[in-house]
């Protein structure tokens, strides 16, 4: 097997598990106290502590060690937010942050406070300017991640933090992704990480608040970590995460060059080798381990399945691979295709002949993918039956504009991903250049799947009507 997902958590560091074994035996007791071997696990917890300070670039009394990279997340919202009640309690994010920014931030609005989400264009990437237009007088604070954890776009931190300097509101970077390979730049207030991202054991998160920034701990009060992360420290574990972190971004250098180097190489063969393809995420500004494509007409969870069972353990943000059935919501703020999605995101020390055994197997899988499903051949408009039913109908209304009335309807109702748009590409040679085809379809995912299938063909995406299940979308033929 290989293991392709070190984006969702990368394997132990050997640095991290010689520095676990070791402290194990000498961590164990509680540093508060002033006998030996408590002592002793002092000096551990301090040492560890001024090794991470250091690979973040912040003084170690800023610092503290949290459960998890999620509960220093929602540690340093709510108590950057608790800080500046009285300037407002206006938070601002960005559309493609981690869950645990999104939920902290729904839990914000349920309390009564004001959330304003800023997008970002079809790299995954915001703007600084329409980040900094979004800045008001009762901004409490602001939010944006280093890098995006499922398309790998590299966010404009230090210009958004300047933007926020100007404004007097704190931002909070969730440096998850990005903290392994350097400091994040850039004049930020409040930053949070995970250890099992870089290859420290799971279970420890930084949570870094620079000194002048006002934070009130929402938690219970403690005594331990300033206050902002209750219960005793797990020392042998917290080492281990210090010792990894110092470890790969001594490492970082060489490594992304060459990492980046086989990225590069699955981002044109994968268009080469498979049809219907979108590489998704910043080409250039982005991490140098990760990348993500969309395969059309691809059941993702079935995708995954395959290479799983071919060797290959990788990641996707499809809503295929969801109980809940819908896109990643990442990919829905990008506008891209989220049909047969996959993430790779290659761990240190990965072999190039593990990447060229993946470009091999790749484009049988997709192709047995698309033929269990019966998805059409690349190329020109298909005119195979539709396998669904298919009529002459008006599901845009009595009352849509005549150049938008379907002259051909496809009921793909309790259909899902990637079905609609498959049915939608058995029936568009059907139709006569010019005239439009509406969908009938109640999967969430088609809200993304049809624009992105029209900008990949080369049709025309009229929009989106109401019906009277689910929505109907209008696809005009262009060609």
């Amino acid at each position: 097997m290989v293991y392709f997902d070190a984006a969702s958590s990368a394997p132990l560091h050997p640095v991290a598990r010689q520095a676990l074994l070791a402290s194990i035996d000498e961590g164990w007791a509680d540093p508060a106290r002033l006998y030996r071997e408590g002592r002793r696990a002092r000096m551990l917890l301090d040492a560890a502590r001024e090794a991470a300070a250091d690979a973040v670039g912040c003084r170690t009394d800023e610092l503290t060690f949290t459960p998890s990279g999620t509960r220093a997340v929602h540690t340093g919202v709510a108590g950057a937010l608790a800080g500046r009640r009285r300037v407002g309690r206006h938070l601002i994010v960005s559309a493609v942050e981690h869950s645990s920014v999104l939920h902290a931030a729904e839990t914000h609005a349920a309390d009564g406070g004001t959330v304003t989400e800023v997008g970002v264009d079809r790299t995954g990437r915001v703007d600084p300017q329409e980040y900094g237009a979004a800045l008001r007088p009762d901004t409490a604070l602001a939010c944006l991640q280093s890098a995006n954890h499922e398309v790998g776009t590299e966010q404009p931190v230090a210009e958004v933090a300047e933007a926020c300097r100007a404004a007097g509101v704190p931002l909070l970077v969730d440096a998850a992704q990005s903290l392994a390979w350097g400091q994040v730049e850039g004049d930020w207030s409040v930053l949070t990480a995970s250890a099992h991202k870089w290859g420290g054991p799971s279970g420890v998160g930084l949570l870094v608040v620079r000194k002048g920034v006002r934070f009130a701990p929402q938690a219970p009060a403690d005594e331990r970590e300033s206050g902002r992360a209750a219960g005793f420290e797990n020392i042998p574990a917290v080492v281990a995460a210090a010792a990894a972190l110092r470890a790969v971004q001594q490492e970082a250098a060489e490594e992304a060059k060459r990492l980046r180097g086989l990225v590069d190489r699955i981002r044109s063969r994968v268009q080469e080798l498979v049809p219907d393809v979108e590489v998704v995420g910043d080409p250039v500004r982005r991490l140098p381990h990760l990348v993500t494509f969309s395969c059309l007409y691809v059941d993702g969870e079935t995708l995954l399945h395959a290479l799983d069972r071919a060797g290959f353990s990788v990641s996707s943000g499809s809503s295929c691979t969801s109980s809940t059935l819908t896109p990643s919501h990442v990919l829905r703020a990008m506008g891209v295709l989220s049909e047969g999605n996959i993430r790779l995101s290659l761990p240190l020390g990965t072999a190039e002949e593990d990447v060229e055994r993946f470009l091999a197997v790749l484009p049988d899988a997709v192709r047995e993918v698309r033929l269990a499903l019966g998805a059409p051949s690349s190329g020109a408009p298909s005119a195979e039956p539709a396998g669904a039913a298919a009529s002459s109908g008006d599901a845009a209304g009595d009352d849509a504009p005549d150049a938008e009335r379907p002259a051909l309807t496809v009921d793909s109702l309790g259909k899902r991903c990637p079905v609609p748009v498959i049915e939608l590409a058995k029936v568009i040679g059907d139709v006569e250049v010019g005239e439009v085809v509406a969908v009938l379809s109640d999967d969430e995912a088609a809200k993304l799947d049809f624009p992105a299938w029209c900008e990949m063909r080369g049709q025309e995406y009229v929009g989106e009507r109401p019906a009277e299940r689910g929505a109907a979308y209008l696809v005009r033929r262009l060609a």
